[in-house]
């Protein structure tokens, strides 16, 4: 999609601050952070929501750089939170899929 910013990080017109990559994934900081670790983690094929997501095997690897990232980044022992929003009343700003991982804080219950 020509103008899906998370595009134009995957294919290199803007540079984010990248922690992990691979050939379907790409992770990167949040640059409005939301926790003292906040990630991003988007599948490099455009796929605007999570209702649109049908690719099973897809799913899997992003889930699997989430839990991937958060022993990474030191997160898995204490805990962390995966995020997806989907839709403008689930709280979806960017229509490109994008997995939240946020940690490093004690999250609260509900959410918002």
């Amino acid at each position: 999609m020509a103008d899906c910013i998370f595009c134009k990080m995957v294919a290199g017109e803007i540079s984010p601050d990248v922690v992990y990559e691979d050939d379907d994934v790409l992770a990167f900081r949040d640059i409005n952070g939301q926790a003292p670790t906040h990630i991003l983690v988007i599948p490099k094929v455009h796929i605007s929501t999570l209702d649109d997501l049908d690719d099973t095997e897809l799913a899997g690897r992003l889930l699997k750089t989430v839990s991937k990232l958060a022993r990474q980044e030191g997160l898995a022992d204490d805990g962390y939170r995966t995020v997806i929003n989907c839709n403008e009343k689930g709280g979806q700003d960017v229509y490109h899929l994008h997995l939240h991982l946020l940690g490093g804080r004690q999250m609260i219950w509900p959410p918002g």
